[in-house]
């Protein structure tokens, strides 16, 4: 049996790169770009008015010119028109482009218009309200760069350059298994001994919201039918997560089935509650990496936060900052274990409390609805005082 520590070290060097791929513009929300994107013009691209009003040539308001006559109205999407008489003015609309011979636009609320005549009724500087071309960035700048996670935001930008198309980095082929002869599917009515699949549906959707899309499989408790559907499993798909089969049971084959498979064995058994006996392993030849957790329900969502997470986005090239909250009362963990406590968070003045959430053990599934997050409290003789910070593994994106 190993660290806490160094399970997941051992995870993380086991990470893939799974290549990349083109998708379309709006199919690329939370992904990840492959390539740096540069603007493709100026932006922007000319000198713009940003009010609606008139432009003028701001030497004929140092010569003491404060009424323009109205040569003519331009809007935004018109070719840029020329002041004929730098005298005059030319009334002008938010994002049309600053016309020749002009300089400087005044807001209509600065002026009085009367019989084609515009008056001003407040001081004027030179070169207000206009967004000068290139006055964001120059054509060539990087606009976003490669390893980005591409939000609304983004869209926009992409949008802008004219990339309707792009590349971003593939996402893992990912299937879902769990193991058990105790389960039966959502619909159906248990028996007294048996249960409703509910892991594998909460690790499903929870890649969901990682934008995977997995496949959903169940094995029963026979060792050659599990060795016959794992060997074509591992030829299929890049990552692999069961649930269930790794304990000291009779009928708990997994470790023992990927053996057979040539299935290397990085570690099982992880000194940490809950979750310790999590089996973790790659096939060099089909470059697979498993993720084999225990089947009680905290333990299996609580492994796939602490290791499959961190996983997945180093191998996306994100990067993974470790959270820190506040106990609100003290803690103490003087086993050789390292322990993942259910907790609440509240936001209290702008400092994170954690609050524990209290479980039945690791097969308490609906505490899992309660909390969001787990406190690592790691080995030590001294307490964990209250108002202690300590790190912080979310289970809901939002935190």
């Amino acid at each position: 049996m190993i660290t806490y520590d160094e399970a997941y070290t051992k995870v993380l060097i086991q990470t893939l790169d799974f290549g990349a791929e083109s998708v379309a513009l709006f199919k690329g929300i939370d992904r990840i770009l492959v390539d740096d994107v540069r603007a493709d013009r100026d932006f922007p691209p000319f000198d713009r008015a940003t009010k609606d009003g008139i432009a003028i040539k701001y030497g004929a308001f140092e010569k003491g010119i404060r009424s323009f006559k109205i040569e003519g109205v331009i809007s935004a999407g018109m070719p840029q028109q020329e002041l004929s008489d730098t005298n005059n003015c030319i009334e002008i609309m938010t994002g049309a482009v600053v016309p020749k011979n002009a300089d400087t636009v005044i807001m209509y609320e600065h002026l009085n218009i009367k019989d084609g005549y515009a008056t001003l009724n407040k001081s004027v500087v030179k070169g207000q309200d206009i967004h000068y071309k290139g006055s964001d960035v120059i054509s060539g700048s990087v606009l976003l760069k490669k390893n980005t996670l591409i939000g609304p935001a983004e869209i926009g930008v992409l949008a802008a350059v004219g990339q309707s198309s792009f590349l971003v980095k593939k996402l893992p082929k990912v299937c879902v298994i769990s193991t058990g002869n105790e389960l039966v599917d959502v619909s159906e009515h248990p028996l007294p001994h048996q249960i409703r699949k509910s892991n594998v549906l909460s690790l499903y959707a929870a890649l969901l919201k990682e934008s995977i899309k997995a496949n959903v499989i169940h094995l029963r408790d026979d060792k050659d039918s599990i060795k016959k559907e794992l060997s074509d499993i591992l030829k299929a798909y890049d990552v692999v997560l069961l649930s269930g089969g790794v304990s000291r049971g009779k009928f708990d084959y997994i470790p023992e089935v990927m053996q057979s498979l040539g299935v290397e064995k990085v570690f099982h058994r992880v000194a940490q509650r809950p979750g310790k006996p999590f089996w973790f392993g790659t096939q060099e030849s089909s470059k697979t990496v498993l993720f084999s957790f225990p089947g009680n329900p905290v333990s299996t969502f609580a492994n796939y936060h602490i290791y499959f997470l961190p996983w997945l986005r180093k191998s996306l090239d994100l990067v993974s900052i470790e959270k820190h909250v506040l106990l609100d009362k003290a803690f103490t963990n003087n086993t050789t274990l390292t322990r993942f406590i259910q907790v609440k968070t509240e936001n209290k003045k702008g400092v994170i409390w954690a609050t524990e959430v209290r479980e039945n053990g690791s097969g308490d599934l609906t505490s899992l609805a309660h909390s969001n997050g787990f406190i690592c409290l790691r080995p030590r003789k001294m307490a964990y005082n209250k108002g202690e910070s300590v790190p912080f593994i979310s289970t809901n994106s939002k935190d």
